[in-house]
């Protein structure tokens, strides 16, 4: 397959405004920065190729086909991967990333403004969308645990893996390619490809591998530092190079992208027509079966709770306002109001429990009165400090959601649809 370089004008002001970002090794931003594992380098091993080739330097010189018997058989048609940037890493992932307490962040951050939240055996950070624009990748680690970070800004897509290729600790990167709109990244162990958007390798050596999911998702700035002033920010040098939302503007129409107007950008699949490609939806995957939630449906008042089924697990999404689209306004942080969406399993103390919304906004349960906030976590009553059970979810676009699970129940205002039905 030839080398396609698409949409080039738009493409190249992204690497424009990518390139004018660290990749955060330019020292700390304030005197209480720490990197990576608070003190921990992040570290990889790189270079084993079992076919004795990459699949990444194959992609940008020879070409890569469905049939090369240097690889496994391809996990998705490779004739149908765009080609976004004209080489891998011009969108470069941060590997040294720098670290500030919540609480001494200072005025960067406006209330309202998207970041990507991770826990991990207690440790919580905040990895502002601002700067996963432009870099899209995050290698860390978290709770002693490897893990990488990534952003897809055409999806709006946030997703957290444990980055261990075959047993072994490596760190991914950016591939310049897409797959129905998603990032690709590779890992630099055996620089196979995997796809952002499920974490699994589809291409190369590692062909059908599935990296481990951390729970990931996207919360508003105030709400991330309310519930975990100690938590740890991504904090790179050189604040002021982000903010801006690259995706808004003359190569969108004049428009900003999440709109239901707007198109899906360098998107060559098929669309479903049961909603809108760029409405918004959050997503749910459980032991095969997927389920996706149009946003509308979820939203309201103060906040509100949404019980539903995922194949055979019960769930319970909370929603609460605040948090803006990073892709909706000229900068990342004057987006409508989209909210927060927390999924979790509605069992508390060991018993299956039904939630309300208090006065202040507040989610209660109904068998210990215990106040949940939608990061899941106890803030009042007798369970304070207890955390819910989280299950991954993902907010994205419904062309992207879709896409990768074309078999997934929609709901939306009028009711639940199936994959064979085609409106609503």
């Amino acid at each position: 397959m030839k080398l396609r370089v698409v949409a080039l004008a738009v493409v190249l002001s992204l690497v424009a405004s990518a390139c004018g970002g660290s990749s955060g090794d330019d020292g700390p931003a304030s005197s209480s920065s720490t990197t990576a594992g608070d003190g921990d380098a992040v570290t990889t091993t790189q270079g084993s190729n079992p076919s004795g080739v990459s699949a990444l330097e194959v992609a940008y010189s020879d070409g890569l086909s469905n049939d090369d018997p240097r690889f496994p058989t391809p996990g998705i048609d490779v004739d149908r991967l765009l080609f976004g940037l004209p080489g891998p890493d011009l969108i470069p992932a941060i590997d040294d990333p720098v670290l500030t307490p919540a609480s001494e962040l200072g005025a960067w951050l406006e209330p309202a403004e998207a970041v990507v939240f991770v826990e991990r055996n207690g440790d919580a950070r905040a990895y502002p969308v601002r700067v996963l624009m432009n870099h899209e990748i995050v290698n860390d680690v978290v709770g002693d645990d490897p893990i990488t970070v990534t952003y897809c800004p055409l999806c709006n897509s946030a997703l957290a893996f444990v980055r261990e290729v075959n047993g072994i600790e490596t760190t991914f990167g950016v591939s310049g390619m897409l797959f129905n709109s998603s990032l690709v990244m590779y890992d630099r162990l055996t620089q196979s490809l995997w796809l952002h958007f499920t974490g699994e390798a589809v291409i190369g050596d590692r062909t059908g591998d599935q990296l481990e999911r951390v729970s990931a998702g996207l919360v508003s700035w105030e709400g991330f530092v309310e519930a975990h002033p100690d938590g740890l920010v991504l904090d790179p040098p050189n604040r002021d190079r982000y903010g801006r939302n690259p995706y808004a503007g003359s190569g969108f129409g004049g428009s900003a992208y999440d709109t239901l107007a707007s198109e899906p950008f360098l998107f060559n699949g098929t669309t479903d027509p049961r909603s809108e490609s760029m409405r918004r939806v959050v997503g749910v995957v459980r032991d095969g079966d997927a389920r996706a939630w149009t946003i509308t449906t979820l939203q309201g008042g103060l906040g509100t709770v949404t019980a539903g089924e995922v194949g055979d697990d019960p769930v319970v999404i909370l929603w609460s306002p605040g948090q803006a689209s990073a892709l909706a306004g000229e900068t990342v942080a004057t987006g409508r109001d989209v909210g927060t969406v927390g999924v979790f399993s509605p069992v508390v103390d060991g018993t299956p429990a039904t939630f309300s919304v208090d006065t202040e906004g507040g989610f209660v349960d109904d068998i210990t009165g215990t106040t949940w906030n939608v990061l899941g976590e106890a803030v009042a009553g007798p369970l304070e400090g207890s955390t819910l059970e989280r299950i991954p979810h993902l907010d994205t676009f419904w062309f992207a959601w879709s896409s990768f699970q074309p078999e997934t129940l929609l709901t939306t205002p009028s009711g639940t649809i199936p994959a064979e039905t085609t409106s609503e």
